[in-house]
């Protein structure tokens, strides 16, 4: 397929990888050329534990700045898969609530660890149920859940991403893609996912990684086959978000931190390579 026009993508952010303050957050992301800010934490507080006022305060930050919001980047499922299911239900809908008071309709989410004692096959049922559940919470909020390929849980590989998506059939839950991620558990992004889950693909994160050692980069410098998956975004329709997540100084159970300056490399990088292919970022 040959490109016929130029492809325009929204250009996002995690924010608490640049400060744990979000008038910084806000302030960065504007000067990279970003119109909006996928929220994580703010003040050091993760999404799932604003309060009402910490979210209202922070939507007045985001409003003066002109930035909107992308996503919520929640830490739902990323725990064990023992714990119970209402949990999630319940930190689901505290998070759906700190979506909606922000003006965004996407949630990323993830899909359960395991103990080392088990496999993915083991937990595969107890993941399907709880996904289930997730799911058809978010369809009744009118909100959507964008499952990311999170190393080490059950979604991590292309196949159960797929399973996932084909299993749980909402139009409530959609693929987070994070080339890094694959990276991370020996996949070829492109070569081995792409293909398999486009039809899903309805959120993109911004990070490359190293095969050998798993260490995060930025775009185009590790084995994430970047530029061949934004080139075929670029030419399939895609014109969503693409957001900066670049890890490029610590990562850590619930994320990860760039600081300013990496952060802006990562960003420079990215547009490096979209403007290469003729992507438009706004």
């Amino acid at each position: 397929m040959t490109q016929t026009a130029t492809a325009t993508w929204t250009l996002s952010g995690f924010g608490d990888e640049i400060d744990p303050d979000p008038a910084v957050q806000a302030a960065v992301l504007l000067a990279l050329g970003a119109s909006h800010i996928e929220v994580r934490s703010a003040w050091g507080t993760n999404v799932v534990d604003l309060d009402d006022v910490q979210t209202a305060k922070l939507k007045e930050i985001l409003d003066g700045a002109g930035l909107k919001v992308s996503a919520v980047a929640s830490p739902i499922g990323k725990v064990d898969i023992s714990l119970p299911a209402a949990d999630e239900l319940a930190r689901l809908r505290r998070i759906i609530a700190v979506a909606k008071a922000l003006d965004t309709k996407y949630i990323r989410i993830f899909s359960f660890f395991r103990s080392a004692e088990q496999t993915p096959e083991g937990i595969r049922d107890a993941v399907m149920e709880r996904m289930t559940l997730l799911a058809a919470e978010a369809e009744r909020a009118g909100v959507v859940l964008l499952h990311e390929n999170e190393k080490d849980i059950y979604g991590d590989t292309p196949e159960r991403v797929l399973d996932l998506m084909e299993t749980v059939a909402s139009p409530a839950l959609r693929a987070a893609w994070d080339n890094a991620n694959f990276v991370q558990v020996g996949v070829k992004p492109f070569t081995e996912a792409y293909a398999m889950l486009r039809p899903y693909l309805e959120y993109l994160q911004v990070k490359d990684a190293v095969a050998g050692s798993g260490e995060v980069v930025p775009t185009g410098k590790g084995d994430g086959q970047l530029v061949e998956t934004l080139t075929a975004l670029s030419q399939d329709g895609y014109s969503g978000f693409a957001s900066l997540e670049p890890h490029l100084a610590a990562q850590h159970e619930l994320g990860g931190f760039s600081g300013p300056e990496a952060f802006g490399a990562a960003a420079r990088a990215f547009r490096s390579a979209t403007d290469a292919i003729g992507v438009c970022l706004r």
